[in-house]
């Protein structure tokens, strides 16, 4: 039997696990988070849209966890305590329900979900899953330029020989 997903407090972090990324929210309390979601997102459909790294502009909306997260599974995850102190409660709290209804500027790279609810929580914002993007992205061009630089090595070899 699996345990129950543990209660959230109010100032956790919540991790939600979509299709092919993690859409992040901070939770209030009574059920409620807050979260980024871009204009078009309708509320209860679970997918915070994959559109939504096609615009520039998202809002801050305060919906139930159970609604934001719909089928998708979710967890508490605060794991930057150990590197950064959380702020003080209310003042994560009121800063959160003081943006509510705003719409803000959205970059997916330097101004996400995730960079929002981290500089909530420890006014630090920062990522995670773009800079573990950047370096797969890295990795890949590396690699291919290496495959490049042997191509065009095997290519001369096989001149000189002729």
């Amino acid at each position: 039997m699996l345990a129950p997903i543990p209660e959230p407090k109010p100032g956790d972090l919540i991790e939600i696990f979509r299709p092919m990324y993690r859409h992040w929210a901070i939770y209030v309390g009574d059920g409620y988070v807050i979260h980024l979601a871009p204009p078009s997102e309708i509320a209860g459909a679970g997918a915070a849209s994959i559109m939504s790294a096609l615009t520039d502009k998202a809002i801050v909306k305060k919906e139930l966890l159970c609604h934001v997260a719909g089928k998708d599974k979710y967890q508490v995850n605060n794991k930057h305590d150990e590197e950064y102190t959380p702020l003080p409660l209310n003042k994560i709290i009121q800063r959160a329900e003081r943006l509510v209804g705003q719409e803000v500027l959205y970059r997916l790279t330097s101004e996400n979900c995730e960079h929002f609810v981290n500089e909530l929580r420890y006014g630090v914002p920062r990522s995670d899953q773009v800079r573990d993007a950047v370096k797969v992205v890295g990795i890949a061009g590396v690699g291919l330029a290496a495959l490049g630089l042997i191509g065009v090595m095997l290519s001369r070899n096989k001149k000189q020989k002729q």
